[in-house]
């Protein structure tokens, strides 16, 4: 569609009187001195749809799909040119569609998470790119499963599935603004090279990460920045039984690796010669490649001590010092045997965060929640892995999430999926994986297009309804 046609297909809004209580001054342009300029007001283009998802990544795909799949008109705002986010730029693996059982005889082998996250890996497993569920013969006392993904086939399927459900994908986007309606946000202002537009929707979900949407919303939040940050590299040229053959190892696991059964697919450990200071983990599904190699940065990995992740200039700075880590690693991993032409094949298009703004929700986990084993009235999914622990509900159980934990307070139609939920630091080590916000995605994005069916905010869906929506999308819940 040319500009014409489409300002001739949509409405047009003026934005001066909502543009400053919609986007604000921050705290900290209120305390800077200088100049302003007083940007003018001009009309923006509108376009209408009934579930607008804030965020392409982990979480935001599955709410997508989720919401189109319940019949909501669904867009979705994406500011990089591919989707799937920290599943195809910073994590390892995806941790975990199973409980962790294998530590504790008896225990029964569960599969926590089903629904739209177990159907895009089983269409990727048909497309060659994962290493299967493959079980840990070492290190299982972390975690029972890995489960290592292609990360370009991965940004295909992803896409793929999104375009199937009919949903109005939006990339290269950036998020620029919330048109709000007292407690309700009527719309997001979108800005490409496209130009400048408005989306107006009934229900909204933030999974961007860094908890844009509900800032711009005026949602309350904090900023604990108590993770380090990384950029994580594809390294090739690497003879990978070598690489494990000069490690001492805590983590193995073999699974499919260039359709081959049996190969190793997951290894962690540390070197076993002297003078080479390096502790990888790391997966892969192809001969002679590391799929993920992390150059951390950040708290005390860092020469760089203030900062915040949604502080733009300190993150530039890091920016640079993760890319020189990167070749110090690249230097070290050559000194491996069989490694000695060792390459960064790709790497991250910005640094990879475990947490930016933590979103004030109607209610927020805590540690005693997810190591008690709690499942709640209001279960919208159940998970059972956590960073630091395998005792959760006293060892191989699992602990739900409830709805209320994803609604954001003081926001009348707006969602949150994703590592911006939960402040608690060690809740937040269980809620912040990959496939628990996948999960909370499918949880998300069904409630958001039953809000808009009937026009209800948040809080008056009732549970049965969304909870039969979720079972009939393939959704397991253990209470």
């Amino acid at each position: 569609m040319n500009r014409r046609d489409f300002l001739g297909s949509t409405a047009a809004v003026g934005i001066a009187a909502y543009a400053e209580s919609a986007m604000g001054k921050s705290e900290e342009q209120e305390k800077q001195p200088g100049e302003f300029y007083e940007e003018p007001a001009r009309q923006l283009p509108v376009r209408k749809f009934d579930v607008v998802v804030a965020g392409g990544g982990t979480a935001g795909v599955v709410a997508a799909i989720a919401a189109a799949r319940q019949g909501a008109n669904t867009a979705l705002i994406e500011a990089k040119g591919y989707t799937g986010g920290i599943i195809t730029e910073g994590g390892t693996a995806l941790h975990s569609f199973f409980n962790v059982w294998k530590p504790y005889p008896g225990v029964k082998k569960v599969q926590l998470v089903r629904g739209i996250p177990h159907e895009i890996i089983e269409r990727l497993t048909k497309m060659g790119g994962t290493s299967g569920h493959a079980e840990l013969a070492k290190g299982y006392d972390h975690d029972s499963v890995c489960l290592a993904v292609d990360v370009e086939m991965y940004k295909l399927l992803s896409h793929t599935m999104l375009d199937e459900a009919g949903v109005y994908v939006c990339l290269n986007t950036l998020l620029a603004g919330a048109v709000m309606e007292g407690r309700r946000i009527k719309g997001v202002i979108a800005e490409s090279r496209s130009g400048r537009e408005v989306f107006y929707a009934q229900s909204f979900v933030d999974c961007t990460g860094y908890g844009d949407l509900a800032s711009h919303a005026g949602a309350e939040y904090t900023e604990p920045n108590d993770y380090p940050l990384c950029n994580s590299m594809g390294v090739a040229n690497v003879d990978v039984e070598s690489f494990c053959e000069s490690l001492h190892l805590s983590q193995y696991a073999e699974g499919l690796r260039s359709g081959k059964e049996g190969q190793i697919v997951r290894f962690q450990g540390t070197p076993k010669a002297e003078g080479v200071g390096m502790r990888l983990v790391t997966t892969t599904v192809h001969d002679d490649y590391l799929m993920f190699v992390k150059a951390n940065v950040g708290g005390a990995w860092s020469k760089e001590k203030s900062w915040r992740v949604t502080d733009r200039d300190a993150m530039t700075k890091l920016e640079l010092e993760a890319r020189r880590h990167q070749q110090e690693l690249i230097a070290r991993i050559r000194t491996v045997p069989g490694c000695k032409t060792a390459f960064a094949a790709r790497s991250s298009p910005s640094l990879n965060i475990r947490r930016g703004r933590v979103i004030k929700c109607d209610y927020d986990v805590s540690q005693k929640d997810v190591f008690g084993g709690r499942h709640f009235d209001d279960d919208v999914m159940a998970y059972g892995f956590h960073d630091h622990s395998r005792k959760i509900g006293g060892g191989g159980g699992s602990f739900g999430l409830p709805y209320r934990a994803l609604r954001v307070a003081g926001i009348e139609n707006l969602l949150a999926a994703g590592m911006m939920i939960t402040s608690d630091y060690k809740a937040h080590m269980s809620t912040r994986n990959t496939v628990s916000c996948m999960a909370q995605g499918q949880a998300a994005g069904t409630a958001a297009a039953l809000c808009s069916k009937d026009n209800r905010q948040t809080r008056e869906l009732q549970y049965p309804i969304l909870r039969k929506a979720l079972i009939q999308g393939g959704v397991y819940l253990e209470s």
